[in-house]
């Protein structure tokens, strides 16, 4: 988790707001993944990165596994912070998600990562690279990732992406 915002709206300022502190902090990747929220699809949000030449990349609508690690990161969040701690008000609820992405990044393992943390993946600039089956690619075809297909031992197609954490 690199940057983040809380609101209780739909209005797109804060996620423009928190991708230009990711840019300043991290500099700027090829492609930014996100889903089609309003938020994203703005003419705000899509002008940063068309400004800084990020090619834009978004989920096809009702496929959540097309970006599964940020899907994993909400679920991740939700169950191991928001359910158990039940949060009354945007306060505590800011206080509290501070706290848990501090420990999501310097201190939770991740499988995927080798059960490293992704600040020890980010300072060693190792890792990476995790692998998924892709449950809705017919086992036939042939994923075009500019590389020959990827094949697991039970012979699934693999779809490859890439962290944008």
């Amino acid at each position: 988790m690199l940057a983040w915002r809380l609101s209780n709206t739909l209005d797109s300022d804060f996620c423009v707001d928190c991708l230009e502190q990711s840019l300043r902090a991290y500099g700027t990747p090829d492609i930014f993944n996100t889903d089609q929220g309003c938020q994203f699809t703005s003419d705000a949000f899509t002008g940063v990165l068309k400004l800084h030449g990020i090619a834009i990349s978004m989920d096809g609508r009702g496929r959540a596994l097309d970006n599964i690690f940020v899907e994993r990161l909400w679920r991740s969040v939700k169950h191991e912070d928001v359910y158990l701690k039940g949060y009354v008000d945007m306060l505590g609820l800011q206080l509290g998600l501070t706290e848990y992405f501090e420990f999501y990044n310097t201190e939770r393992p991740h499988q995927s990562l080798g059960n490293r943390t992704p600040i020890q993946v980010y300072r060693t600039a190792s890792g990476g690279g995790a692998r998924i089956v892709d449950k809705f690619v017919e086992r036939k075809t042939t994923l075009k990732t500019g590389a020959a297909p990827v094949r697991c031992a039970t012979g699934h197609h693999l779809k490859l992406d890439g962290l944008l954490s």
